[in-house]
């Protein structure tokens, strides 16, 4: 047995490089119980000797040198198992329980499994979320990392790794599609929103002690609101005319419901699940069972009326409103033909649920009250807005209309300055 100062070149290096004839255990000389254990075959483990509460003298191993385990690496975690012991724990045993803890893979599909049970009032929509941010961002680059251990100090580096692109990914997942994931501080923020409600949940069963989520920083999203001036709404019409007429490289069925989601201010998801089992024209409304603050209605301005009388003469067999090209479901892939669309039409900035504030805008402009946009909007309780809508809703109806009457205009108008493709025509 030796004992001394433990280095990779003065001491790790030569004995890899002449084999011991028999096992060997070195010692360190500054931190005590630290040392390394050194096979005939030149295999290098570090280890940690102690004496646990009892006094029996116990060892563990705390990796193999190399990756990840360098000596620096290896000494502070000898240091830190020094402290435990000076605290009554026991360091194999803590590894022992660390090895046979659940792991924050495993707690994934835990929580994505039995926790809509436990959450019974948390939305499908906000489950597929968490379903993306965990499953993209979260197991990829801790799903190894014991659920037990994980500590705050962890959170935050991996915060910022998702930041930095580290889970970014971009791999195909079907014959005709692909995953791609981003990163950024939106998403990072995103997900850690995700990954503290799960980890609360793991605090409740008992899984973890506490949440080591709480008390990392998120990054703070900056405002993104974008109004479309009349101008832009005609450009963009144009844009979509122009992709489906004359280029046909957008799918008709996206210019409508684009051009819905402009007319209503709805939810990009409200209009591109919509049901004609939902619609009631007559009336002038939308039902919608189910939507960000659940059930709601909407009442429909006489433009959105008359271009969904319109589609309901072309499209009478599916159920959907804006059926997809292929299968039997709602319509999917908008916001690529929306990056296509907006490219097209030189308004790169402008996203889809831009559409809703431009909506809100309009109204503003026509001198709308505030309370008055969000009831046409729909922010408020969905039993109240049922009420509403049923029995007084002329005014909602009024803002609706020269909202939708002002876009409808700019649909129609060619005054538009044109696009970057359209001065190369």
């Amino acid at each position: 047995m030796r004992v001394q100062r433990i280095t990779k070149k003065s001491i790790i290096d030569p004995l890899r490089k002449e084999l011991p004839d028999k096992r060997l255990l070195i010692w360190e000389s500054e931190t005590r119980g630290f040392g390394i254990r050194v096979t005939e075959t030149g295999k290098v483990a570090f280890v940690f000797q102690y004496r646990d509460a009892t006094g029996a003298s116990k060892r563990v191993t705390i990796g193999e040198f190399g990756q990840p385990w360098t000596v620096d690496m290896a000494r502070d975690r000898a240091a830190q198992m020094q402290r435990a012991v000076a605290e009554g724990r026991d360091p194999r045993e803590e590894k022992r329980e660390a090895r046979n803890a659940i792991t924050i893979g495993q707690l994934v599909d835990l929580y994505l499994t039995e926790g809509p049970a436990d959450r019974p009032n948390k939305k499908p929509s906000s489950w597929k979320q968490d379903i993306s941010n965990l499953g993209r961002h979260v197991v990829p680059l801790l799903g190894d990392q014991s659920a037990r251990t994980l500590t705050r100090d962890q959170v935050a580096r991996w915060r910022n790794d998702v930041a930095a692109g580290k889970s970014a990914a971009d791999a195909m997942v079907g014959p005709r599609s692909r995953s791609i994931v981003r990163g950024g501080q939106g998403t990072a923020a995103r997900a850690l929103a995700a990954f503290g409600a799960m980890m609360t949940w793991a605090v409740e069963r008992k899984h973890v002690a506490e949440n080591p989520v709480r008390g990392v920083e998120t990054y703070k999203g900056n405002k993104k609101d974008r109004f479309l001036s009349e101008s832009e709404v005609s450009r963009l019409n144009r844009a979509m005319v122009s992709l489906v007429n004359d280029l046909d490289m957008l799918r008709p069925a996206s210019a409508d419901c684009f051009r819905m989601l402009m007319l209503t201010g709805c939810r990009k998801e409200e209009i591109a699940s919509l049901r004609w089992d939902y619609i009631d024209l007559e009336r002038g409304l939308l039902n919608l069972p189910d939507s960000k603050t659940g059930q709601k209605v909407v009442v429909l301005a006489l433009p959105a009326v008359d271009m969904l009388a319109a589609l309901r003469e072309r499209r009478t067999e599916a159920p959907w409103v804006f059926p997809a090209r292929r299968g039997d479901g709602p319509i999917g892939g908008l916001q690529k033909d929306w990056e296509m669309v907006r490219q097209w039409a030189g308004v790169e900035d402008v996203r889809i649920h831009d559409l809703r504030h431009s909506f809100a805008s309009f109204a503003a402009a026509d001198g709308a009250s505030l309370l008055l946009i969000g009831k046409t909007l729909g922010h408020r309780r969905a039993e109240t807005t049922q009420r509403y809508a049923h029995l007084a809703d002329d005014p909602v109806r009024q803002v609706a209309n020269a909202a939708a009457g002002r876009i409808a205009r700019a649909l129609t108008s060619k005054s538009g300055e044109p696009g970057e493709h359209e001065e190369q025509d």
